[in-house]
């Protein structure tokens, strides 16, 4: 599974947290590797693929039992894929509702994804399933394009930062700007490589903003909008091997809400003033973005 692998690839060697374990799992559910009835491995078996303690795998699946992606939990045997009820148009949680939008958008032949994020971490996950419809040959667009707005290295970010605000030598923000370029480069890579496996035409652009984003925004073939908001929440998390408090954001919990052109109306009019909110971002006070 390319994604789940990559994914790996960018964490490092360092202890995977609930969340993005519980992203992992997401996505070999959207891309078919975990199926509706499958039963998941044991808790002590996750633990061990992922190399964390037990409570750590615990809270993954609590957070995939909150959204409604586990059924048959008990303590007495592992969960069951949940049949999946999704309605359309309705939010969903932003790593749950973006990667089906997406798969739709990319049967066009002509493809382009306009992103403003925190990280990438949300779009790398949620790519996985278009690029594997690739692969499998049930879509071939001729061309793909992507640009991505991120934070700037050299900003004081709004969140995430450690309660009590910025200091020197900052952990939380080192840690946010690792996880920003590792995530960066897997999504280029796995993009780029389409060119050569398909022969498809692919440019992956980004460019930095001189602000924090407090919403995440899609934009997918100029026809249609997601936009979620971020929520901040104090919390602790081991950095560099000591517990920091920090008020950051859990992007992926986020709804996405959709608007589509086609609907006409305030849909319409949202999905045409979110792409003029970011070409004229693109085009004026972004800066290249530097992977340092």
């Amino acid at each position: 599974m390319v994604v789940a692998q990559e994914n790996a690839v960018a964490n490092g060697s360092r202890k995977l947290l609930p969340q993005e374990i519980a992203d992992t799992l997401r996505d070999r559910i959207r891309t078919g590797a975990l199926k509706t009835g499958d039963r998941l491995p044991t808790q002590a078996e996750l633990a061990e693929e992922f190399g964390v303690e037990r409570g750590t795998v615990r809270q993954a699946l609590r957070a995939l039992q909150d959204d409604g992606l586990l059924s048959n939990v008990s303590k007495g045997s592992p969960p069951r894929i949940a049949e999946p009820h999704p309605v359309r148009g309705e939010p969903q949680p932003a790593m749950a509702g973006l990667a089906p939008r997406l798969a739709e958008a990319f049967a066009a032949p002509h493809v382009r994804i306009d992103a403003a994020c925190l990280t990438a971490e949300t779009l790398m996950l949620a790519l996985g399933e278009p690029v594997r419809l690739i692969h499998e040959g049930r879509i071939r667009p001729a061309s793909i394009e992507v640009r991505l707005l991120l934070p700037a290295h050299d900003i004081d970010l709004a969140f995430p930062v450690p309660v009590g605000g910025h200091r020197e030598g900052d952990p939380v923000r080192q840690r946010w700007l690792d996880q920003r370029n590792a995530q960066v480069r897997v999504l280029r890579h796995n993009l780029q490589t389409l060119r050569s496996t398909h022969d498809i035409d692919v440019d992956v652009t980004f460019r930095a903003l001189p602000f924090t984003p407090p919403v995440k925004l899609y934009l997918l073939n100029g026809t249609e909008a997601l936009i979620a908001y971020y929520t901040l929440t104090k919390r602790e998390e081991e950095v560099e091997g000591r517990a920091l408090e920090m008020y950051d954001a859990l992007g992926a919990k986020s709804l996405l809400f959709p608007f589509e052109s086609r609907t006409g109306g305030r849909d319409a009019a949202f999905v045409d003033q979110s792409q003029r909110w970011f070409d004229a971002l693109w085009d004026t006070i972004t800066t290249d973005l530097t992977l340092s």
